[in-house]
């Protein structure tokens, strides 16, 4: 049985922070979700060879093969939940990889006449949750990234960050940040 909620899971930490704040809006969806454990899969190497066999299957619209078994279950979803945190001006590098074989042309994207992608996917919300240790976050390289994939290629309109950052400047108030963030989850079930 399909479940509607998608959590994709790049939190690697036992006392995961990122983790922590994904469940409570877990919680607050009060649906049933399937959880995708990145550091639990193991991508395969996207070489000459992969994109070779990988552009066979889509020319060939060979879409129930195992390859884009990721892919089918991203475009499937009713709502996505990403937890990541914030690594390196990014996000855990199996994001990036578990991007790369979910943005599959066929599946969970098209293109038009006019070269301009067009999503394929059932999710109109997605909701990208992250912290932080420092408060130098640009959006561009995490959130940024995801959001554009989101809204432009996978025609998910809704794209939503919930964010706990500088929790580990010394003297910060770990408790009162990440209370910001449990009410801007709150907040977002309320308005609704």
């Amino acid at each position: 049985m399909k479940k509607p909620v998608l959590f994709i899971n790049a939190c690697v930490r036992k006392g995961s922070r990122t983790r922590s704040l994904a469940e409570q809006l877990l919680e607050k969806l009060d649906k049933p979700y399937e959880e995708i454990r990145l550091n639990e899969i193991t991508f395969p190497v996207v070489d000459e060879d992969f994109l070779m066999m990988r552009d066979r299957l889509i020319a060939g619209q060979e879409f129930q093969s195992p390859v884009f078994a990721l892919a089918r279950q991203f475009a499937n979803a009713e709502t996505v939940v990403i937890a990541a945190p914030f690594w390196d001006l990014s996000f855990p590098a199996a994001l990036k990889q578990y991007v790369e074989q979910i943005n599959v042309v066929g599946v969970t994207f098209r293109y038009g006449e006019d070269g301009v992608p067009a999503g394929l996917c059932r999710a109109d919300r997605l909701f990208f949750v992250t912290t932080a240790g420092g408060d130098y976050v640009p959006e561009a390289f995490g959130f940024g990234y995801i959001k554009a994939l989101a809204q432009n290629f996978y025609g998910i309109g809704d794209v939503r960050k919930i964010e706990a950052a500088g929790l580990d400047i010394v003297g910060a108030d770990v408790v009162a940040i990440m209370g910001a963030a449990e009410e801007a989850i709150a907040d977002i079930f309320c308005a609704v």
